[in-house]
C-alpha cells in the first residue's frame, strides 16, 4: 500500500449469538481478505469486540460482511465508532 493512503480506524461491539459459532475466525478471515488490520475479541457479556483498521473502501466491506456474520451467526446489534489512528497494526488478530 502507498504510504500516501490514509488509513482509517474503527472500533466496535456485535451483540446477538455471536459467541461458540466461529465469529472471530470468520472476522479474521474477512479481514485478511481485505487487508484490514487489528484485532478481535469475545467479551464477558457475550459481545464480540473489534479494532479494525483499513481505506474506507475496506472498512466498509468489512463493516458489511461482519455486520451479517457467518451462517452460523445471528447479529443483532453492531455499534461502531471513528477513532483516530494511533498506532499501526500489521496484522489483525484474535484476542483472548
Amino acid at each position: 500500500m502507498a504510504g500516501d493512503v490514509k488509513r482509517k480506524q474503527v472500533h466496535g461491539t456485535i451483540r446477538g449469538r455471536v459467541q461458540g459459532v466461529g465469529f472471530r475466525y470468520f472476522t479474521q478471515q474477512v479481514a485478511a481478505e481485505l487487508g484490514v488490520t487489528g484485532w478481535v475479541k469475545n467479551n464477558f457479556d457475550g459481545s464480540v469486540e473489534f479494532l479494525a483498521q483499513g481505506t474506507d473502501n475496506e472498512i466498509e466491506a468489512f463493516l458489511r460482511t461482519i455486520g451479517r456474520g457467518p451462517a452460523s451467526a445471528s447479529v443483532q446489534d453492531m455499534r461502531v465508532r471513528e477513532l483516530s489512528v494511533t498506532r499501526e497494526y500489521s496484522s489483525f488478530r484474535i484476542r483472548f
